[in-house]
């Protein structure tokens, strides 16, 4: 059977034929999708985690335990999952232990364009590159062989265009795979230093016959056609060259770390001039020459953003730009904004009104860095919306912190903000911190966490309590307010900057997006009434413009949320079609 699939759902696909039971992941563009689609399958566990590095460490335990087990991230949350990674690399797997890592080449939706394929040579782990969605799931299916074959996590390394491109894949049965025994063994699972010595040298006599894997051709494979030029390549770049050079020969990577050198040279030996193609970092192309090979590649390619057939074309080609284009039209740039109804933008509008300095997380809020909130000033990673206000408090002093605060979301605070809030407390600081709860996690696409009480599944679940916990950490302020009652957002902002001990504002309001959201009727503008202060065009809502001088409402992108009727000191709008 065929069936058409994202790449993100081929893993998915690969995972369950696989016969892994226990999967356990963090959403983060562009690789959620494949947990959501895992939960389809029966016979397996799903959950999201707090965060990347307990979901590959619940992962971990799993494969110690003896079943086949996965975890899925973005390029940055391996970053959060790293510790356990290389530790892992140590260990082994007993059961197969694979990790899907999605990187975003552009940064789409990521605040870099980190090349994963430095942390598989770092840890020294396996990892398989599919360029399309057959290969997402045969590759997802060999990580598992691989990683108990060889004893090793293995990681499997996506991008976005792989991960949100359709292709046809055969489908195949489920493997009915059986628990492998678990044996006592400290000597193997316990790292501490005699052990972890041990295993070190274990680990070097693996990557020895991992090379040898890699030489066998199975997963690099060499096509020959006009010898005149040889393109080296992986992932979706593959697709692109093919694209461009189509009469090229070619050494398609399918295991890119670690590199197989033999059939490098084998390649190399057979045509005349060689490219090397790949996207970000030159990975393959240092180990080309580390092997005493003249190649081409980042001379003439950028190092920056995503690949194209267009940008190959005209980088090595002196094509000119459309070439390989669908269409010729100029698609217009639609810049991100937050949604009609969000309810952070009436939190960044009195923000904005205090001229509070503003470190902020990862998450939708992140929009009210862009005009016209231009309520940020920071943005780091994940957690560090509360421990940078920390920072900044202790290098300008008390007083200054009366104009900081730490903003991030309900999700991310359960990801890495409780740790800053301990932090904060513990090191006797009095910053004002936010956690900013819609119910949901936003940004990815609408997957449940701990503080708003459901599974990955929709199921009820106990319901991480904000408050309480600030309380047992040590906090003695801790408000809630509604974002959307901009008056008393501002009283309670400025109350909480002027203590001298650190304070913890709960914001709360849902998601307008989520389906229990139920917003009735439309705003509409009385024009004898409006004054054209402008203060309704200070909010940034998409269904408010400013159209021949006056101000419309776009009843198509309205939702109701009536923030506008806060802001405005006029009454010069009103809802109607509502109860």
């Amino acid at each position: 059977m065929k069936k058409l699939m994202l790449g993100n759902e081929a893993v998915a696909r690969g995972v369950y034929e696989a016969g892994a039971t226990v999967v356990s992941s963090y959403p983060g563009t562009p690789s959620t999708e494949i947990t959501e689609s895992i939960i389809a399958y029966e016979g397996i566990y799903a959950e999201w985690a707090p965060n990347e590095k307990v979901a590959l460490e619940v992962a971990s335990g799993a494969a110690i335990a003896g079943a086949r087990a996965f975890s899925a991230m973005k390029h940055v949350g391996l970053n959060v999952a790293a510790d356990p990674l290389f530790t892992m690399s140590y260990i082994g797997s007993n059961g197969g232990l694979v990790i899907a890592v999605a990187d975003d080449p552009g940064m789409h939706s990521s605040q870099n364009e980190q090349d994963s394929r430095h942390y598989a040579r770092a840890s020294k782990t396996v990892m398989l590159e599919p360029s399309d969605s057959q290969e997402a799931k045969d590759y997802t299916k060999w990580a598992f062989e691989i990683s108990e074959e060889y004893d090793t996590p293995v990681l499997v390394r996506l991008s976005t265009r792989v991960s949100h491109s359709q292709s046809i894949v055969e489908l195949g049965e489920r493997v009915e795979y059986q628990l492998k025994d678990y044996e006592y063994n400290p000597a193997k699972n316990v790292m501490m230093p005699a052990m972890g010595r041990a295993r070190h040298a274990i680990v070097e006599e693996r990557m020895e016959k991992l090379k040898l894997l890699s030489d066998k051709g199975d997963y690099n494979r060499i096509e020959i056609n006009d010898t005149s030029v040889g393109i080296i390549t992986s992932g979706i770049a593959y697709q692109y060259s093919k694209e461009v050079f189509p009469d090229a020969s070619y050494l398609k990577i399918g295991m890119c770390y670690p590199l197989p050198d033999n059939l490098i040279l084998e390649f190399a030996s057979k045509v005349n001039r060689i490219i090397v193609i790949e996207e970000l970092d030159p990975f393959i192309e240092e180990h080309c020459k580390s092997l005493g090979l003249a190649v081409e590649g980042k001379d003439r390619l950028p190092l920056c953003g995503e690949y194209s057939a267009d940008l190959l074309g005209e980088k090595l080609l002196g094509l000119k730009k459309g070439t390989y284009s669908l269409n010729d039209e100029i698609i217009p740039i639609r810049p991100p904004v937050m949604c009609a109804g969000c309810p952070h933008r009436g939190l960044f509008y009195a923000v904005k009104k205090l001229k509070l300095i503003v470190t902020g997380d990862i998450g939708c809020y992140t929009l009210g860095a862009l005009p016209p909130l231009n309520a940020l000033d920071t943005c780091i990673c994940m957690g560090a919306g509360f421990t940078a206000a920390h920072g900044f408090n202790k290098a300008r002093g008390n007083e200054f912190s009366k104009k900081v605060i730490g903003v991030m979301g309900d999700s991310t605070f359960t990801h890495s903000g409780i740790t800053g809030l301990i932090d904060i407390v513990y090191n006797k600081g009095i910053s004002t911190v936010l956690v900013l709860d819609n119910s949901i996690t936003g940004m990815t696409g609408h997957q449940n966490n701990p503080v708003n009480g459901y599974t990955i599944k929709g199921e009820p679940t106990r319901q991480v309590d904000i408050e309480k916990l600030a309380y047992a950490i040590g906090f003695e302020r801790v408000r809630k307010i509604d974002p959307f009652d901009v008056d008393n957002t501002i009283k309670v902002l400025k109350e909480e900057t002027k203590a001298d001990e650190p304070s913890l504002i709960i914001v709360q309001r849902p998601c307008a997006l989520l389906k229990s959201v139920k917003y009735k009727g439309c705003v509409v503008v009385d024009h004898d009434k409006c004054k054209r202060c402008m203060m309704c065009m200070k909010l940034g809502c998409p269904a408010i413009s400013d159209i021949d001088g006056k101000i419309i409402i776009d009843e198509t992108q309205c939702v109701g949320c009536g923030l506008c009727l806060n802001v405005c000191k006029f009454g010069a709008m009103r809802m109607e079609g509502g109860n």
